[in-house]
């Protein structure tokens, strides 16, 4: 396919697809937006703009969410207490540097390949990605684009063992062990000895981490891990929700804590216990994970263990340009505390 093809499928002109594909402003929202569907319907890749931008930059980070759990919203990033302030931090950090940042959602494994066109069609200069669950050979491919590549959220260990560390390469995490540790070990102190947990997602880092924690926490301390205390959340609210209402209706005996690995999650066990009558925290404990909005909107507010959204964004958006211009030229890695904020969810027993 040519760009005249491409032309004559968006009702342009040739020279619009070219403004397009160069990356000029001088072009109408939709009619850019609608040149791009089409190429990448078509996975036109322009041999001919990719040696017109041989060491030419583009001034544009493309940001990848990869939501591939949720399948119950179209426009689901978009209200998330995660998802969103990822999104908006990384703008407002990537134009304080004179970059723009090219938005892609990815709801499917398929969608991957969002991220190989912009890269080979050189319409951004390096690409940051967030909420990548553990998919070694999908990060291998990327990685081996050579363009800059920075994951939000992922295994360190496990890029180090397949050899992955390349100097295109950056990691930037949150020490979600240390945080889950904290919020178990305050339900232990309040004098809590059933605790459970509504876990997020074993695919994901954090949310492997997060249930190690609490795994270990419970074992340090000589305490039983139930397996009945332990729901699948997925990280996401209606699961959870699904998942105590379970547990509730089964007539089991409750745990007097649970910990929640969202604060979202939270919100639908404050949900579920209410309707059956049950108070928090007089009838049960709850600490959450995220720190977001919504954990000060919640009667009683959300003892929390806070997720550095703002810090791991700004970092990662400072780590993308820096390996576009060639200031570091090697692997990193950063990880940021994530501390417990103490709020009303939680009473002494």
């Amino acid at each position: 396919m040519r760009s005249e093809d491409i032309a004559k499928l968006a009702g342009v002109s040739r020279s619009t697809v070219s403004r397009v594909i160069n990356n000029y402003p001088n072009v109408p929202p939709a009619t850019r937006e609608k040149i791009l569907k089409i190429i990448e319907q078509h996975q036109y890749e322009p041999n001919s703009y990719a040696r017109a931008l041989a060491g030419k930059a583009t001034n544009t980070i493309g940001l990848f969410v990869v939501s591939t759990a949720d399948k119950t919203s179209g426009h689901r990033i978009y209200q998330n207490n995660y998802f969103a302030p990822f999104v908006e931090s990384v703008v407002d950090a990537a134009n304080s540097l004179g970059y723009y940042v090219l938005i892609h959602t990815l709801y499917t494994v398929e969608d991957y390949h969002k991220v190989k066109q912009a890269c080979q069609q050189k319409r951004i200069d390096g690409a940051i990605l967030v909420g990548t669950r553990r998919q070694v050979d999908v990060i291998r491919e990327l990685v081996g684009l050579e363009s800059p590549i920075v994951l939000i959220d992922y295994d360190i260990g496990e890029i180090i063992a397949h050899r992955l560390d390349r100097s295109n390469v950056s990691v930037i995490n949150s020490k979600d062990y240390d945080g889950a540790t904290e919020a178990v070990e305050h339900l232990i102190s309040l004098g809590h000895r059933k605790i459970g947990m509504i876990n997020g997602s074993a695919h994901t880092f954090s949310g492997s981490e997060r249930y190690k924690a609490y795994e270990s926490a419970l074992q340090r301390h000589g305490l039983t891990l139930e397996p009945h205390y332990i729901l699948n959340g997925e990280f996401l609210k209606q699961n959870a929700y699904h998942e105590v209402k379970g547990l509730l209706s089964s007539g089991a005996e409750l745990p007097t804590a649970f910990f929640t690995a969202n604060d979202d999650m939270a919100a639908a066990a404050y949900e579920a216990f209410q309707e059956f009558g049950l108070s928090i925290p007089g009838d049960i404990s709850i600490v959450g994970f995220d720190d977001g909005p919504i954990a000060t909107q919640l009667t009683p507010k959300l003892t929390t263990v806070r997720l550095p959204i703002y810090d791991m964004s700004r970092e990662a958006v400072h780590k993308v340009v820096a390996l576009c211009e060639q200031t570091i030229s090697a692997f990193s890695t950063v990880s940021f505390p994530a501390p417990l904020i103490l709020r009303d969810s939680c009473r002494s027993l």
